[in-house]
């Protein structure tokens, strides 16, 4: 089954679920349980936070000229524009 054929049949079973408020709110709390298992993977420590902008302090940085426009530093970094 692609992905398009299970949206399609999701969104046909909501539509009978919509119509039925006792199984809308079970609905509703299995949803919010089944998202809540999903990892977020921009979650990070204070500690992991700051170790990456240390990281990134240490790697190449970039400048703009004074007086220099947007366009002008990226094509001065070899930017075909």
């Amino acid at each position: 089954m692609t992905a398009i054929q299970m949206n399609a049949e999701l969104f046909r079973e909501l539509s009978i679920i919509a119509e039925d408020e006792s199984l809308m709110a079970k609905m509703l709390k299995y949803a919010k349980k089944l998202t809540a298992k999903k990892a977020d993977s921009t979650l990070m420590t204070h500690k992991e936070f700051f170790d990456r902008i240390d990281k990134a302090k240490a790697g190449r940085t970039y400048s703009m000229l004074p007086d220099e426009n947007l366009t002008e530093f990226l094509k001065r970094q070899g930017y075909d524009l």
